[in-house]
């Protein structure tokens, strides 16, 4: 199959292929497009992925270049320190998915974590840090579907961090909010310009990180996990009591797997199959799909919290290695070729220990673990609980969407919603992204999300739940999450949205 697929040949015509649409797209609208299209969080992603496709690349090929450009422009969310899945829907082939996340250190035992509360890895603890599995999974992602040279994916994201970018405002002030996290450690805090903080509209750039991803498109991913990257890495790391060393950056690999998946109102829903919680999701709408969920009455979404919350326990119990933060990147070819590929350090700058060589910050994926004793219990070599879960939906056995919700435990809520609004609702793609959101932060208690419904919130405080409105990291100031999906029409088109909440975009043409 690698072969095959390596060797597709780029799609070609007697005339260019139509740039894609550029007048400005409400956030209020959804894109409408005729052969391929994207959204993404950020317009300079968005471009480059169209300039990826008109090129002759595929949506794979595509995918990776704009999450390049994610991890330079969103460095609180994403980049080379963190991990990667993706959900690949590729014509005439079963779909699948890759899981490109990290294990924990070898060193790691359950003895680390005796004396810390409740035997877990605090959130930013240095024993949080595990092996980021983005670079591998660019490389094996292109492997198998790629069809452009890999360099030149790479080459637009290296330029940019090079000559440097504008700030965007939702960027900018979660790069403020955070400001402690890259302040507390002397990398991050001179990386990510931790005594000035960029503001909207200023420029940040970040030669360190070009200069690694010019070696990536050169060499491979073997220029970070292996000779003077690891040492930079492991060095890093050391020096703030971290466990991670170049023996285990070396040995990561990631692995092509099959979705987990279930019928809700006539769509088939994909999602990615343990360490990930997708199988929460299916839960929650397996109790869901049996139900009578009319639009108009408060208590059918009452109904959906409830499978929500059931579904996140289910998770909760049963997710652990099978052997935050994110961004989301949904596309669909020309070709047919649908892909939604997430990658995230996690929490905002992750661990906030940074690689001051490269230009990065490493994630704190071990602050998924549970307490010793739990299936997903603190251990070495092991990947941990993964809230990144990137996302597709069939109908009729065919391609009918791809998607991901972004924002840590967010994300599986986010999917039921969307869905719900999507499939059994029948809402527009960009209308059930707007729509005001709740998001659970225990058994009990649900933080609503401004311009939600008062009646509905009357019907929550009847059935028990309480106001959390200001819990969680960021306090309701953006704790929502943010949507990026492409859906197949009825006529054959695409029709595409963009989360708000964001500083992204679609495109099509």
């Amino acid at each position: 199959m690698a072969s095959q697929n390596k060797d597709r040949t780029p799609v070609t015509s007697q005339t260019p292929p139509p740039a894609p649409s550029s007048k400005p797209i409400s956030s209020s609208t959804s894109l409408r497009a005729r052969q391929e299209a994207v959204a993404t969080g950020h317009p300079l992603a968005a471009q480059t992925a169209m300039d990826i496709l008109a090129r002759g690349g595929t949506a794979v090929d595509a995918a990776i270049a704009a999450d390049a450009i994610l991890g330079v422009v969103e460095p609180m969310a994403t980049g080379l320190g963190g991990d990667s899945l993706a959900m690949l829907l590729p014509p005439g082939e079963a779909p699948l998915t890759y899981n490109g996340t990290g294990k924990s250190p070898r060193a790691l035992t359950p003895d680390h974590v005796a004396d810390l509360p409740g035997r877990k890895i605090p959130e930013r603890h240095p024993y949080s840090v595990t092996v980021p599995g983005l670079a591998r999974g660019w490389a094996d992602l292109h492997a198998r579907f790629g069809r452009l040279p890999f360099a030149d994916l790479l080459a637009p994201a290296a330029k940019l961090a090079r000559e440097g970018f504008e700030v965007a405002p939702i960027c900018a002030r979660e790069w403020q909010i955070f400001a402690k996290v890259i302040q507390n450690d002397p990398a991050s805090n001179a990386i990510y310009q931790g005594g000035a903080i960029p503001q909207a509209g200023e420029r940040f750039r970040n030669p360190a990180l070009a200069d690694l991803l010019d070696a990536i498109a050169m060499e491979g991913p073997d220029a970070f996990y292996k000779g003077k990257a690891a040492e930079a890495i492991e060095r890093a790391a050391k020096a703030r009591g971290a466990l991670l060393t170049a023996e285990d950056l070396a040995a990561h690999e990631g692995f092509f797997d099959r979705p987990v998946r279930r019928m809700f109102k006539g769509i088939e829903i994909l999602e990615c199959p343990p360490n990930t919680h997708g199988i929460g999701v299916l839960k929650a709408l397996e109790r869901l799909d049996a139900m009578n969920l009319p639009m108009d009455d408060p208590t059918s979404m009452v109904e959906v919290v409830k499978a929500t919350r059931e579904g996140m326990k289910y998770a909760r119990e049963t997710v652990a290695d099978p052997s935050g933060n994110t961004v989301c990147t949904a596309i669909v070819d020309r070709e047919g070729f649908a892909v939604t590929l997430m990658s995230s350090i996690f929490k905002r700058f992750g661990s906030g220990i940074g690689v001051p060589e490269l230009g990065i910050c490493l994630q704190n994926r071990g602050h998924g673990f549970s307490a010793p004793g739990h299936i997903n219990g603190v251990a070495g070599d092991k990947r941990p609980y993964h809230t990144v879960i990137p996302a597709a939906a069939l109908k009729d056995g065919r391609f009918h969407a791809v998607f991901g919700v972004v924002g840590g435990l967010m994300q599986p809520q986010g999917h039921i919603q969307m869905m719900v609004r999507l499939a059994a609702w029948g809402q527009d793609v960009q209308e059930a992204m707007n729509a005001p959101r709740w998001r659970l932060e225990s058994d009990t208690q649900i933080a609503l999300e401004t311009g939600s419904d008062p009646a509905f919130a009357e019907a929550l405080k009847a059935a028990g739940f309480e106001d959390a409105t200001g819990a969680g990291e960021l306090g309701g100031r953006s704790d929502f999450g943010g949507s990026q999906c492409v859906m197949r029409t009825d006529d054959g088109g695409l029709i595409a949205g963009s989360d708000p909440r964001k500083d992204g975009t679609k495109l099509g043409r």
